[in-house]
């Protein structure tokens, strides 16, 4: 308590409390606009909302003084603008933060993010992955503490992206091929254990890392406005997918969903971990790219980076070229697979198979529109990944949910 009187009458103050009892219900939605950028000024939330102006203001400052938004004292009308001007809302700069973590085949790192999707501060990415996970998890997780003790941020939880499936509500790793760890690795209950042990206050979860990227750019990037988003994306080795649908991911009923990774896009190709034949997993990631323009993995650099760099630089090479194309394709007919079943408003795509759609769009826009019933009739939008690490802000977003849902609940129990 301040000690410092209140200097509205007391009817003022019952009206006021009133007004922010009625509006309890819609921190959480209000919070979210304003977190997904919504929301950008206070009028634009009363009209989300269906509020009233007071009611909204109540929010807003509940919020405020929950450390979540700042609302600019002083309200004003954009140029060439009618009509009253409005407060904007903006997300705290020093607001409490997300602890994100990302394992993948070519090493860890872990993150602060905030609201909004900002990355607060970063580690350096380790390059190793032991294959036992509870070593890499300890080792991530005391990172982050150490980038929370030299921020003072205050935590509301932590989130981790794997790249295999995880199994809903368990947490346990299905298939990690790309890691060497066991299958069934119960990565969220060893990564809750490390958290708790590192004295992070706020719940822990795990989820699959292009689940966590189609969500984070569902939320902050190329995949706003969407209804129903298909991501694809191909990081340090396989093919992962996601779908989020009204903008929620689409699971399951066990978390298992769109493991597009093993559609079969060449009956006659590589053997994949699966046991079949020519699966996405193993025709479109960075090996299978390396591999077909006759490269050999080098030293230096992760499989992601040393294929990305090929296609940007040696194009011109007709080897290059032609191992591009068959990408491409390859990509395409797994993608028109997709739209054939799903149906989605928007494609993204996320590492290599952003430079590939950058390198030839109108070839994989062809042959999604060629293979896809839906694409004939008048084409699927087709878009790369905006963000930056996106998988570590997904993995924050699963952190920030629960303030989401909740804000008052959920920050007083960290």
């Amino acid at each position: 308590m301040s000690g410092k009187a209140d200097p509205r009458s007391a009817g003022e103050r019952t009206t006021s409390r009133a007004r922010l009892d009625r509006g309890r219900g819609a921190l959480g939605p209000a919070l979210e606009l304003v977190h997904t950028g919504r929301a950008p000024t206070r009028a634009v939330l009363t009209a989300e909302l269906g509020v009233t102006r007071a009611t909204a203001g109540a929010v807003a400052a509940e919020l405020e003084a929950l450390g979540l938004i700042r609302v600019d004292a002083r309200p004003g009308a954009a140029a060439g603008s009618q009509g009253r001007p409005s407060h904007r809302l903006e997300l705290a700069e020093e607001g409490p933060v997300a602890l994100a973590a990302q394992v993948h085949a070519d090493g860890f790192r872990a993150a602060l993010v905030g609201l909004g999707g900002r990355i607060v501060a970063t580690t350096p990415g380790c390059e190793t992955v032991d294959a036992d996970p509870a070593k890499v998890l300890a080792t991530v997780v005391d990172a982050g503490a150490e980038l929370l003790r030299a921020t003072g941020r205050r935590c509301v939880g932590a989130g981790l992206a794997v790249p295999s499936a995880v199994t809903e509500p368990e947490g346990l790793a299905l298939n990690p091929l790309h890691i060497a760890w066991p299958v069934g690795a119960p990565v969220q209950k060893v990564f809750a254990e490390r958290v708790r042990a590192a004295g992070i206050t706020g719940p822990a979860f795990a989820a699959n890392d292009v689940n966590l990227a189609a969500l984070a750019e569902h939320r902050h990037g190329a995949g706003r406005g969407a209804r129903d988003l298909l991501c694809v994306a191909t990081g340090h080795r396989g093919v992962g997918g996601a779908l989020v649908l009204d903008g929620r991911l689409h699971t399951g009923s066990s978390g298992l969903a769109l493991e597009v990774g093993h559609l079969t896009v060449n009956p006659e190709g590589r053997p994949c971990h699966c046991g079949s034949h020519g699966c996405l997993d193993v025709e479109a990631d960075p090996l299978a790219l390396l591999t077909t323009a006759g490269r050999e993995p080098g030293p230096e650099g992760s499989l992601l980076q040393q294929a990305n760099e090929l296609v940007r630089e040696e194009y011109a090479d007709p080897v290059v070229r032609a191992a591009t194309e068959a990408l491409i394709d390859r990509l395409g007919l797994g993608l028109a697979g997709l739209v054939n079943i799903l149906n989605p408003d928007r494609i993204i795509l996320g590492g290599l198979h952003r430079t590939l759609l950058d390198t030839d769009p109108d070839r994989l826009r062809a042959v999604v529109a060629d293979r896809s019933l839906w694409g004939r009739s008048g084409g699927v939008p087709i878009l790369a990944c905006t963000l930056d690490h996106n998988s570590l802000v997904g993995a924050a977003e699963l952190a920030w949910q629960p303030v989401l849902d909740d804000p008052l609940g959920a920050l007083s129990r960290v």
